[in-house]
């Protein structure tokens, strides 16, 4: 068709193709928005006028001496992020398959918050006031709605207080292995991550306290509770000791209480902040892992000159969280299909975990289970030391599987090959052992090339 044409009705559109109104109102909103066609209230839909062919071939390459060192690398973090493939199995995602979610609660929650009368209106600019209790609350301790600043989740939050704490170029300590979202957080403010091992107890307090020493810190990042990716948990004895080892270097622990919602059969420990009375620990929640990726809800709870300092930073990055999304996550928390979603999800998350265990077990003899996690999305593998787990990770693609290799996990050198498995990213439990058995056969065709 020319530009300046008229379209069909959409009537007629609807009989010529056999097709619901729904599908051709779809098709021509995403014309719309290509620019293709453009509607004119009560005369109808024409082809646009078609833009002047751009010239090609532009000289780019002066942007290579323009910009410098690169310093933000997303690669890791997107392949956590990647979209599903068709007949692949994934056990490698970040998040809960949608099927494991509260579509329906969320989208009604979504409902009444758009129908509040000031949905509209701007929040205050540290969140709403009831959000922040609700946030309070769930920390304990003496933490209180004063406390609390609302965030677009967790990554956010972490880049707000790795930025607002350390200097530029400064030394952040972190756990190792790590989440490589904290270590592609670090890097992007131009820090220098330091790793501290991690064992079956959580961080050693130990070898914590000689990395401030050496290093000048001021700045610990930890995951306490269901560690990403080994699934350890901080042990009662460690909790003070990581605690007096901050004090004593006048430091900072930024706890990433990320997986507060996902335990397996008890509920999560209480987290450190509750422990802190001196504004040592810099917490931080989300509601993202537990309700959709779409919902970037979070927390940062700080006192002292500290919280000032990351509010500013905040507002000056973001101005605030858009209230529809503030008051949709209010309505979901408040709403009795919460507690019961928790309860279903950890029993589901049990069951998964089980499953992908058993099926280790069954089909594959050449690597083991660090560690049984509490809580969590995934279990933390260690491989046989001539492996090389991001090839067995291409490997593992070609066979039909989507694995995580460890080696992103650490800030240095990894003591040996590890691979990381979700069991929350596959629509039903069956594809656990599929996926298992497709990455056994990835490992035979490494181990033996």
């Amino acid at each position: 068709m020319a530009a300046g044409d008229q379209l069909p009705s959409t009537r007629e559109l609807i009989a010529r193709h056999g097709v619901s109104p729904v599908t051709v109102s779809r098709a021509l909103a995403a014309l719309s928005a290509e620019g293709v066609v453009v509607t004119r209230p009560g005369s109808g839909t024409y082809v646009s006028q078609r833009p002047p062919p751009q010239p090609s071939g532009n000289d780019l390459s002066w942007q290579t001496a323009a910009l410098g060192d690169r310093t933000v690398d997303s690669a890791s973090v997107e392949f956590l992020l990647q979209a599903e493939v068709p007949e692949t199995v994934s056990l490698a995602g970040g998040y809960p398959h949608p099927d494991l979610l509260p579509t329906r609660a969320l989208a009604n929650a979504l409902a009444r918050a758009a129908r509040r009368p000031d949905a509209a209106a701007r929040p205050p600019l540290e969140g709403l006031s009831a959000l922040r209790g609700w946030f309070a609350r769930i920390a304990g301790g003496s933490v209180t709605a004063k406390d609390v600043l609302i965030t677009s989740g967790a990554q956010a939050a972490l880049s707000t207080a790795f930025r607002a704490i350390a200097p530029a170029g400064g030394t952040v300590l972190v756990e190792s292995p790590t989440y490589i979202g904290a270590l592609a957080v670090a890097r992007s403010a131009r820090l220098r991550p330091v790793p501290v091992p991690v064992d079956q107890d959580g961080v050693r307090p130990d070898l914590l306290a000689d990395a401030f020493a050496a290093t000048g810190a001021r700045v610990f990042c930890c995951q306490p509770t269901f560690q990403n990716p080994t699934g350890s948990t901080l042990s009662a004895e460690r909790r003070s000791a990581v605690l007096t080892v901050a004090r004593d270097a006048g430091a900072f622990v930024i706890e990433d209480d990320f997986a507060r919602w996902l335990p397996h059969r008890t509920a999560a420990p209480a987290p450190l902040v509750t422990d802190d009375l001196d504004g040592h620990v810099i917490h931080i929640a989300s509601l993202t892992k537990v309700t959709s990726p779409n919902l970037r809800i979070g927390a940062l709870v700080a006192r002292g000159p500290v919280a000032e300092r990351l509010r500013a930073l905040r507002v000056v990055d973001e101005f605030f969280v858009p209230r529809p999304m503030q008051e949709a996550a209010l309505e979901l928390v408040s709403a009795p299909a919460w507690p019961r979603h928790l309860r279903t999800l950890s029993a589901t998350l049990l069951e998964r975990r089980n499953a992908l265990i058993d099926a280790l077990s069954r089909h594959i003899r050449d690597a083991s289970l660090t560690q049984v996690p509490g809580g969590g999305l995934n279990l933390w593998l260690s491989l046989p030391g001539e492996i090389d787990d991001v090839a067995l990770a291409v490997q593992a693609r070609e066979a039909g599987v989507l694995i995580s290799p460890g080696r992103p996990y650490y800030a240095a050198e990894p003591p040996g090959p590890h691979i990381r498995l979700s069991f929350a990213g596959t629509p039903r439990t069956d594809q656990l052992d599929d996926g298992v058995r497709r990455l056994a056969r990835a490992l035979d065709a490494t181990m033996t090339r």
